[in-house]
């Protein structure tokens, strides 16, 4: 089998079928058995050794989901049995350090330690940090294999395995679906998004690719429908590397940030994997190197992600594979640099919310509100992962699992109408607002002559209705050409922005 098989793991159920793989002597026969609890032969396939990789690949057929199940992989007088599997959902959890923080480090760390045991059925795997300048076949090295939870492997150290943020969607996920969860980390801290981006991301946004051999053609096609990478994910042209924060094109990025090397080492090795879908916490890092790129870079990935799972796991990923991810929460308070707002911004695609037309069958958890100045672990890693985790189980039962009904965002401007003779700004909401922070100074407004550079003036609220949000313009003695919200590196206290629906969740800031 390949490395990451093993006792306890979780397989995807139906309506796709698992795909199970490994190494063999070239041109024998494989026979793949899986067993019941009594022993009883539910499946059986074969598939020949093939080259020049000498790996074999078994699709078995859709499953539901329940357990346990034995696999027995037989190549002539030899075998490999893996025992006490699942089928249920499977879930890949990848980013960078706030991905990779472990129950050991949230709030309420003990309780929620204490509480792992009861949950057996959601299963956990970690890949080590590994990076390569060439596409690997698999995994190099293991931290956590398949396991049953145990406050031990939950709680191992810090930013070591297993990730908080993936255990605790998983376990919410369970909660809500009755079904086995499987759960797959490969994070690595400190890493940008270029890192775990294949060769077609960085060349489709105009990006070096300044890692080892080419590997693979150019994306042409995706299940069936003819699209350029470039053009799809990149209405705008990519800005010239010079102008972006922090970098150059002549920038020699090392270790485990140079492009590519995380897809190579750590994303190619499992695209066999049948997947449901996939939760995604980096974007700090690129708040410092190519920040106004992440507008085609994310879009990007995503959509190469889910070609390259969907094509590896002979069509059983389905082609839009559901992705979540948490928008950046705060860092330094106070700080005038905008590249926290920016990156915001551009994890929707600069469109604000998902899913969108760019970015389909996505979600999205916003946390600017969960700032921790007194982490332990430094401000930029805030503690409070429960309500990331909520947000993100609520997007990920909206958009992956079809609750048409549940409501998994906070409230988004549909309009904005000024009254120029009054010197108001009237901004209408897509759902129910509550205004937590009568006083707070969140709202700016450009009121400059020209389009840019824009003059960005405080616009007071000066009333709040179901629906609208009332802004004074008195320092604007033109047309409005712009309006933000929330544009700041820190724009909120703990669990109070200034704007939240009925349900408590935070308007995210716009542009």
């Amino acid at each position: 089998f390949a490395s990451y098989y093993g006792d306890h793991m979780v397989l995807q159920q139906k309506p796709s079928g698992a795909v199970v793989w490994g190494h063999g002597e070239l041109g024998a026969v494989v026979t793949l058995t899986l067993s019941g609890a009594s022993g009883l032969v539910i499946m059986e396939k074969t598939a020949q050794v093939k080259g020049p990789s000498g790996t074999w690949t078994i699709v078995l057929e859709p499953m539901d989901h329940g357990g346990p199940y034995t696999l027995t992989a037989e190549q002539g007088l030899e075998n490999v049995t893996l025992r006490d599997i699942y089928f249920g959902d499977v879930w890949l959890c990848s980013g960078q350090s706030n991905m990779a923080m472990t129950l050991l480090q949230v709030a309420n760390a003990s309780q929620e330690l204490a509480a792992a045991a009861h949950y057996p059925y959601v299963r956990v795997f970690a890949a080590a940090p590994a990076r390569s300048s060439v596409e690997l076949e698999d995994l190099e090295q293991i931290d956590l294999p398949w396991s049953i939870p145990t406050a031990e492997n939950l709680g191992h150290g810090n930013f070591t395995y297993f990730s908080a943020v993936c255990w605790l969607l998983g376990r919410s996920l369970f909660e809500a679906l009755g079904t086995p969860i499987g759960l797959v980390e490969v994070a690595w801290g400190g890493t940008p998004i270029e890192a775990w981006s294949s060769r077609r991301v960085l060349k489709a946004c105009g990006l070096p690719e300044d890692t080892g051999r080419r590997e693979g053609p150019q994306i042409s096609l995706c299940h069936g429908a003819c699209f350029n990478l470039k053009a799809a994910m990149c209405f705008v042209p990519p800005l010239n590397l010079a102008l972006s924060s922090s970098t150059s094109p002549h920038q020699h990025l090392s270790g485990p940030q140079t492009p590519s090397v995380l897809w190579n080492a750590m994303i190619h090795p499992l695209l066999n994997m049948t997947l449901r879908g996939v939760a995604w916490y980096q974007g700090e890092a690129n708040t410092l190197l190519n920040t106004d790129q992440y507008n085609c870079t994310f879009p990007a990935l995503i959509a190469d992600w889910r070609w390259a799972f969907h094509t590896g796991s002979a069509g059983q990923t389905e082609p839009r594979l559901p992705f979540g991810f948490v928008q950046l929460s705060a860092y330094r308070r106070g700080n005038a640099d905008d590249s926290f707002a920016r990156l915001r911004w551009h994890q929707t695609a600069d469109l604000g919310v998902v899913p969108n037309a760019r970015m389909p069958s996505t979600f999205m958890a916003v946390a600017m509100d969960l700032g921790d100045e007194h982490s332990p672990y430094g401000s930029i890693h805030p503690r409070d992962k429960q309500n990331v985790a909520h947000r993100l189980l609520l997007g990920a039962m909206a958009v992956a699992y079809g609750d048409k009904g549940l409501v998994f965002q906070g409230p988004f401007p549909t309009r904005a109408v000024q009254e120029v003779t009054r010197g108001l700004l009237n901004v209408t909401y897509s759902q129910e607002v509550i205004w937590r922070q009568r006083d707070a100074q969140a709202f700016e407004v450009c009121c400059s002559s020209q389009a840019s550079p824009c003059q960005w003036l405080l616009a007071p609220v000066v009333a709040v209705g179901s629906h609208t949000v009332t802004l004074a313009l008195s320092g604007c003695g033109t047309l409005v050409l712009g309006l933000r919200y929330a544009w700041a590196e820190w724009p909120c206290e703990y669990l109070a922005c200034p704007l939240y629906n009925s349900q408590g969740l935070p308007a995210p800031s716009f542009l």
